[in-house]
Formats: C-alpha cells, structure tokens, sequence
C-alpha cells in the first residue's frame, strides 16, 4: 500500500530483457535503501515492485511482461526519470490517499497550461475509465496523489504547483506522454457493489435511502 506522495525522484540505470520480461535496476538518491529489505515492494511511475536486489543507491526488479503491455514501461528507457515511493509502513503518515500500486490504464496528456505558478494539465483517458473519475477525488498519476480540479467527458484537469513539478517527472511532461493513472480506490468498489452484485443487496436506491447522495 501506498499513498501517492513521491518519495524520490529516481532513474533507470539499467534494463536487461529476459525472455519477454525485463530485469530493470532503479536508483533514488533521497531513498535510504539500508532500511530496505528484499522482497518489499516499491512503486515506480505509480506500478508497484517487488525489490529482487538491493543496491547503495537503489534496487533492482523484475518486470513482466503483463506490467510491460499494460503500463508505461512500454516505452521506457536506461536514464530515463522515474517517480518512486517504498511502501507504508506501520504508523506513516498519510499525506495523499490510499494507493495499491495497480494500474487501470495508460492516459494521454492532452494539454499543458501555465496558470500564475502553477501548471494546468489536461489528461485524457479511455472512456471506459471516466465513470471512475469525479471532480475534487483523487486520482494517481504516474504514482502521484492528486487533487482532479474537473472532468469533462473523459477528460479530466489537474493543477500542479512548483513543489510537485520540482519533485516529481510531472515537470517533465510533455504533450502526448503516456502516464499511469489509478483510479480511487472507492470508485472501483462502488462500482463493484452498485453494477455487479446479482442479489441486489446493495443499489443506487439502497445508498440514497442510507444518506449516500
């Protein structure tokens, strides 16, 4: 578990392909990896890992082929920047919101605007994902909590302030990346219990009566 607040900004220093899969080797220099241990799991770009190999400046992890097609691994390459955040431990504090590492789907950034010292961004992701998505929520972008200013139809505006851009590769953005977006956590349940459940046990008109409006 983890909670979208970027620990460090890290880099990809080596990739190696196996099979299909690839074995890559990650660094953060503000990340004490002594207090790591193999086989936690930590969040890059939002994806959570497991760490295979531990490093002074970092560690290594294996990713599959599943996380490669599904997430902007895709594309990623040896010095690229990453976003990376270890995962809660017991007694953190929770900065952002509760984030699992699973990513629901890639988004496009559509637009990238100044407004006064923050950045305005417009992120558009597939329609089948918007329902998931609802003015002042939060959604994780690339592993980072954040606040969505507005939606329309299935794209959705996030303002960025310069601690965030600094931080973080949001600084780095440019029109057309793909990033990694997860949706809230209550959204996929509510979905879940509203639209799947056969016995009817929990509906829309079930949640209205008990003072969810």
């Amino acid at each position: 578990m983890f909670t979208g607040i970027i620990k460090s900004l890290g880099k990809v220093k080596k990739i190696t392909q196996k099979s299909g899969d690839y074995k890559i080797y990650f660094t953060g220099n503000k990340v004490n990896w002594d207090e790591i241990s193999i086989g936690e799991s930590i969040a890059v770009n939002g994806v959570c890992l497991t760490a295979t190999k531990l490093h002074e400046d970092g560690f290594d992890a294996d990713v599959s082929s599943e996380t490669i097609n599904v997430t902007s691994f895709s594309h990623i390459k040896e010095g690229a920047l990453v976003n990376i955040e270890p995962s809660l431990s017991m007694g953190d504090k929770i900065g952002g919101h509760f984030v699992t590492g699973h990513i629901d789907c890639m988004a496009e950034i559509v637009s990238i605007k100044s407004d006064a010292r923050s950045t305005s961004i417009n992120i558009k992701v597939p329609s089948k994902f918007a329902r998931f998505i609802a003015a002042k929520g939060s959604i994780c972008v690339d592993g980072v909590s954040l606040t969505v200013n507005s939606i329309a139809g299935s794209t959705f505006n996030v303002y960025i302030i310069p601690h965030t851009a600094i931080e973080t590769i949001i600084g780095n953005y440019k029109l057309g990346d793909q990033v990694n977006i997860e949706v809230d956590m209550m959204a996929r349940y509510l979905e879940r219990l509203i639209g799947k459940r056969s016995d009817d046990v929990i509906t829309e008109d079930f949640l209205r009566d008990n003072g969810y409006e």
